[in-house]
């Protein structure tokens, strides 16, 4: 009996002796009791909270290698890992969004990337994140991160507020640990560094655990929905579009058909030999010899014969006196041949215009035969006119 003592006494020197963290105390009274559960009352510290949330994750990862199934740090050769400070609600609501708040100290050129922590839907980070009841809302739906830098004196600080929904897998109260979640910081060198966050555990609540005999609402009802037609738009679109451009062109039509348009060429003058002749048959026949308007017949006469002679060699024949038309024709090249004629007859004719010479029926008869003469003897020999044989009006011809 002696030996077994002895032996047992042996046996219980020879065991390691266990450190004063792992034995287990007994639990205090009073409220000291409930502080011990740091995830049912939040007052724990954060190593402590940090330290559970781990432990219930699985085996918390060594300082140098730091990898989760939802993240894996990574710090480049030659990095400083930034100083980090994060906080996380210890209770929340089931179906409610709480904001992870992480605090980043960095140097000036580097730059925290808000695609670090955005997770692809089918990616082992998402699938992890959703296993342990936790989802990051779409960034498109306005739910996305927000980050706020502002600079310091050795550099700058980065505070990243990132929303996170809590989805328990079972109704009730639930005891959950938000697994650590990847932070990506571009460094100046271009290099990409992973940080990755601590794990915190949350007590969640469900929305009618206060509510006694609690019941399950209706589902609300329906909302009018305001839907885009594409269709109609793209059509009023394209109306106006046409009318901008029918009004265009219909505004460049009227200002074409509005432009000066050149007035057509004037119809060639008449030779002047033709409208003489025409002026000197209608006195022919107009009969103011037989009723004694003897002044007005030689009028005519020279009036014809001055502006034909004027048109024929280029000057103006009714205002060139007898004396200036003499003068001008002296000097035409070719000399004109009729020109002793042409300058008796403008004498005769200044003599009863002037003078107030009074002709005879055979002198009206005779200058005007003389001025018809001066115009046939005129005319350029290849245009030479015949004699006009216009029909006698029934008035000369009464009178005659």
């Amino acid at each position: 009996m002696r030996g077994n003592r002895v032996t047992i006494l042996l046996l219980l020197l020879s065991l390691p002796a266990f450190p004063a963290a792992a034995q287990k105390k007994p639990p205090r009274r009073g409220r000291d009791a409930g502080a011990s559960d740091p995830a049912a009352h939040g007052a724990a510290s954060p190593a402590a909270s940090a330290a559970a949330a781990a432990s219930a994750l699985g085996a918390v990862p060594s300082r140098e290698e730091r990898s989760w199934p939802s993240c894996s740090e990574h710090v480049p050769s030659g990095a400083t890992r930034p100083a980090v400070k994060e906080t996380f609600p210890t209770r929340a609501t089931s179906g409610y969004a709480v904001p992870l708040e992480v605090t980043i100290e960095h140097g000036k050129g580097e730059t925290v990337l808000p695609q670090g922590f955005q997770f692809q839907s089918s990616g082992a980070a998402a699938r992890s994140l959703q296993e342990a009841g936790f989802v990051l809302p779409d960034v498109d739906g306005g739910a996305g991160p927000v980050l706020t830098t502002q600079a310091t004196a050795s550099g700058a600080t980065t505070k990243v507020s990132i929303p996170v929904l809590l989805l328990p897998k079972e109704p009730g109260r639930n005891k959950m640990v938000l697994p650590p979640v990847p932070i990506a910081v571009a460094r100046a060198s271009g290099e990409l560094l992973t940080l990755c966050t601590e794990p915190h555990a949350v007590l969640v609540e469900d929305p009618t655990a206060s509510t006694p005999e609690a019941k399950p609402h209706p589902n609300p009802p329906p909302r009018q929905q305001i839907e885009e037609w594409t269709l109609a738009k793209q059509l009023t679109l394209g109306a106006l579009a046409g009318a901008a451009l029918a009004a265009v062109a219909a505004w460049l039509v009227a200002r074409w058909m509005r432009r000066p348009r050149p007035l057509p060429p004037p119809p060639p003058p008449r030779p002047p030999w033709e409208v003489a002749l025409e002026e000197l048959f209608a006195v022919r026949y107009a009969g103011l010899a037989k009723e004694a308007r003897y002044a007005e017949h030689y009028d005519r006469v020279s009036d014809a014969v001055r502006k034909y002679l004027g048109g024929r060699y280029g000057f103006d024949g009714l205002e060139t006196t007898t004396r200036e038309m003499t003068a001008i024709l002296k000097r035409v090249e070719p000399p004109v041949d009729e020109l002793p004629v042409i300058l008796g007859f403008l004498e005769e004719c200044d003599l009863v215009k002037f003078a107030r010479f009074t002709p005879s029926d055979e002198d009206c008869t005779r200058v005007l035969d003389q001025a018809e003469h001066i115009v046939r003897m005129t005319v350029p020999p290849q245009l030479a006119v015949p004699p006009p044989t216009a029909r006698v009006p029934a008035a000369a011809g009464g009178a005659a």
